[in-house]
C-alpha cells in the first residue's frame, strides 16, 4: 500500500524520485522520505505528511547523488511520524531500505537483534529488516546481495524492498514477495517503482519482478536471481501507457477526471471485442478456457471493496443468463473459513490493481485445490494477472483516485461480456436475445455520456445534503449492488456514514433510522420490481425521510413523490448499473468536495491494498 521509487544512473536522483513519489502518493500519504548515495555517503530526508511537506523540508539542503531510494508510506506498524517514515537505516547507518508489505515475524527477529545490541529508532517492521540484513552481512562476511538473500529466507510475510549501500553507491538490491515492484530499463540507468506511473516518463521498457526474485542493479546491467541464488533471465516488456493518462488534464481532481472518462473507458473495455452489427463478441483471453466456463457447475467470485460490488452485479448476470450457480465472496474472508473448493470450480478474481493481497492469497489457495482461476484486472503484468490461468484486462487505463469509479464500470462491462459469451455458447439464450444484448451494450458509452449531464443537478443536491451525518442507499435486483457502491463511495471520500441495503430489507431494521434528517437514495429505475420500490419510497416519505431518486428518463410517477430526482437513460435491467451508478459517483464527489475533504486521497485509505 506504500509507494516505492528508486533510481540508479547518471542523472541526479532526487528530482526523479520526488516526482515519482508525487505520482505514487495515491498509494500512501502518511509520510515520505528519500535517501541518496554518492561518494560522500548517505543523505537521508524524511517527513510526516504529504510529499509536498518533504519537498519543503529539503529546500536548501544537499540533494546531490545519482543513486537514491524514495518512499511514501501508508502506516501499518507505528503511527505516522518522522521517525517511522521510510527509508530506514541499519545500526551503523551504512545501509538504507524502503519497504512495502508486512513482516509477520518481525517481533521475534527484533528481539534477537536487541539481544545482540541493536538499537531501533522506529516502531516499524521495516527497520528490523535492514538491521537483520546488516547483522547477516557482518556475521558472515558476505556481500550485500548474499546478505539480502539469506535474510529473505528467514523473513515471513509480504515485501517489496530496495536497499542502498553508502559504501557502494553504484548498487541497488531489490526483491519482492506478494507486493509489486517494477524495474524500468533505460540506457545505463534503471528506475524502480511500485507501478509504472513514475517510470513511463523515462522509459517504456520494464521488468516485473516475480515473487522470491532478487534484482542486483548496477549501471552496467541488471541481474536477476531467485531466492536459491540461481540466476534467471529478465523478461523485458514494453508497456503501453501515455503520460497524459496519469495527469489531471485540467480537472480539479483525478476522481472527477476518471468519472468523466467512463464513456471512453467502457468503450475501451469493448474495443476490438464487440461489434454488434456483425454479431461479433470475442474475448481472446478466455478462448482456451471457454468450455470450462460453459461446463462449470459453480462459479465463485472473489473480490474486495468496489470490485466485490462489480462481482455482485456479475452474479445476477451470470445466473440470469447462464443458469450457473454463482457465489460472491469477500476475498479477505474466503481462505479463513476452510472453504469447499472442488477441482474444476471456476474462480473469478476481480481487482483493479491486480495486487490486492487478500484476493491474491485467496486465489492461490483455490488454485492449489485444482480450481480454474479467471482474473479480471486493470493493471497489465500485475500479480493476479500472472497467477491466473486465464483472464481479461478491463483496459480502463490508470486509475489514480483512491475511490474507484471507472474501474467499477469497466469491470461490469467486461463481466457482462463474459456472461453473454458463456450464455450464447451454452445455449441458455437465443441468438436473437444474444444480438439484442450486444446492440444494447454497444450503446452504453453514449448513455453514460448522457448521464454525466447530471453534473449540475448532482452538485445542487450535494449542496443540500453536504452536512448530513448519515445516508441510506436502497435498490432492488441489479440495482442493489449499485446501492452498496453508492454508499461506499460516499463514506470513502466524504466521511459521512452511509449504508446500502436491498430496498425490501429496509423494513427489517433500517427503517428505525428514518426521520426528517435522513436522506435516502433510491436507485429506482423502471424494472421488474418498480412497483415494489415505489412502495418503499412511500414508506420513507410517510416517516418524513428525504428521498433522492435515480429514475429512468420519462418516469412520471416517482418525481411526484420524491424530493429530488436524477434521470438516467433507459437500458435493460442487466446493464442499468453501468448507467445508474454515474449520478451516485457525482453526488459523492461533490459532497466530499463541498465538505473540504481530500477527494483523491481520503484519510486512512490507499489505492492498492497490498497487505492483508
Amino acid at each position: 500500500m506504500c509507494g516505492i521509487v528508486a533510481y540508479l544512473g547518471e542523472r541526479q536522483a532526487f528530482d526523479i524520485i520526488l516526482k515519482g513519489l508525487k505520482r505514487l502518493e495515491y498509494r500512501g500519504y502518511d509520510s515520505s522520505g528519500i535517501a541518496l548515495a554518492d561518494q560522500n555517503g548517505l543523505k537521508l530526508y524524511k517527513k510526516q505528511g504529504k510529499v509536498a511537506d518533504l519537498e519543503h523540508f529539503t529546500t536548501g539542503k544537499n540533494i546531490s547523488g545519482s543513486t537514491g531510494i524514495g518512499h511514501t508510506r501508508w502506516a501499518t506498524h507505528g503511527e505516522p511520524n518522522d521517525k517511522n517514515a521510510h527509508p530506514h537505516l541499519s545500526q551503523d547507518e551504512s545501509l538504507a531500505i524502503i519497504h512495502n508489505g508486512i513482516i509477520e515475524n518481525y517481533s521475534s527477529l527484533k528481539q534477537e537483534l536487541i539481544n545482540k545490541g541493536h538499537m531501533f529508532r522506529s516502531d516499524t517492521d521495516s527497520e528490523v529488516v535492514i538491521h537483520f540484513i546488516e547483522d547477516i552481512r557482518n556475521n558472515n562476511a558476505c556481500s550485500l546481495e548474499e546478505a539480502v538473500r539469506l535474510a529473505l529466507t528467514k523473513i515471513v510475510g509480504a515485501y517489496a524492498i530496495v536497499v542502498i549501500d553508502q559504501n557502494d553507491p553504484n548498487l541497488l538490491i531489490a526483491a519482492r514477495k506478494g507486493s509489486p515492484l517494477v524495474i524500468g530499463v533505460g540506457k545505463d540507468e534503471y528506475f524502480l517503482a511500485s507501478d509504472a506511473t513514475p517510470i513511463i516518463e523515462y522509459t517504456n521498457e520494464v521488468v516485473y519482478l516475480n515473487d522470491y526474485e532478487i534484482a542486483i542493479i548496477r549501471k552496467e546491467g541488471l541481474i536477476l536471481k531467485n531466492i536459491e541464488a540461481v540466476q534467471t533471465n529478465p523478461y523485458i516488456q514494453t508497456i503501453d501507457l501515455e503520460l497524459d493518462a496519469i495527469e489531471k488534464g485540467g480537472y480539479d481532481h483525478f476522481m472527477l477526471k476518471e468519472i468523466y472518462e467512463q464513456p471512453k473507458s467502457i468503450g475501451d473495455a469493448m474495443r476490438g471485442r464487440l461489434n454488434a452489427a456483425s454479431g461479433h463478441l470475442v474475448l481472446g483471453g478466455i478462448r482456451d478456457y471457454l468450455n470450462r466456463l460453459v461446463s462449470a457447475d459453480r462459479i465463485v467470485i472473489l473480490a474486495c471493496g468496489t470490485s466485490w460490488h462489480a462481482g455482485l452485479v456479475a452474479e445476477y448476470f451470470l445466473e440470469d443468463l447462464c443458469r450457473i450457480p454463482v457465489e460472491v465472496e469477500y476475498a479477505s474472508e474466503f481462505r479463513y473459513r476452510n472453504p469447499i473448493i472442488r477441482e474444476g470450480d471456476v474462480i473469478i478474481a476481480i481487482s483493479q490493481s491486480g495486487e490486492t493481497a487478500d484476493t491474491l492469497a485467496a486465489i492461490e489457495l483455490a488454485k492449489s485445490k485444482g480450481a480454474i482461476i479467471f482474473g479480471v484486472v486493470n493493471a497489465v503484468g500485475s500479480s493476479i494477472a500472472r497467477t491466473s490461468h486465464v483472464g481479461a484486462y478491463i483496459h480502463a487505463g490508470p486509475e489514480i483516485g483512491v475511490a474507484s469509479t471507472k474501474a467499477f464500470t469497466a469491470q461490469v462491462a467486461v463481466l457482462s461480456m463474459i456472461a453473454m459469451i458463456v450464455a450464447y455458447k451454452k445455449g441458455t439464450i437465443t441468438e436473437t436475445k444474444y444480438h439484442e444484448l450486444l446492440v444494447e451494450l454497444e450503446t452504453i458509452p453514449k448513455k453514460v455520456e448522457k448521464a454525466l449531464q447530471l453534473d449540475k443537478k448532482s452538485k445542487a443536491i450535494a449542496e443540500r445534503f453536504k452536512d448530513a451525518r448519515n445516508f441510506l442507499y436502497l435498490g432492488r435486483g441489479y440495482n442493489f449492488p449499485v446501492a452498496l457502491e453508492g454508499a461506499l463511495k460516499l463514506k470513502e471520500i466524504s466521511y459521512i456514514h452511509a449504508e446500502g441495503y436491498p430496498a425490501a430489507e429496509m423494513k427489517h431494521g433500517p427503517i428505525a433510522l428514518i426521520d426528517e434528517e435522513m436522506p435516502v437514495v433510491f436507485i429506482a429505475t423502471r424494472d421488474g420490481s418498480y412497483d415494489k420500490i415505489i412502495s418503499n419510497i412511500q414508506e420513507v416519505k410517510a416517516r418524513k425521510g428525504k428521498v433522492i431518486a435515480i429514475v429512468t428518463e420519462g418516469d412520471v410517477l416517482i418525481p411526484t413523490i420524491a424530493d429530488y430526482v436524477l434521470e438516467v437513460p433507459v437500458t435493460i435491467d442487466a446493464l442499468m448499473p453501468l448507467v445508474s451508478v454515474i449520478p451516485l459517483q457525482l453526488l459523492s464527489y461533490y459532497i466530499a468536495n463541498l465538505r473540504g475533504c481530500n477527494v483523491d486521497q481520503p484519510r486512512n485509505l490507499a489505492k492498492s491494498v497490498t497487505v492483508e
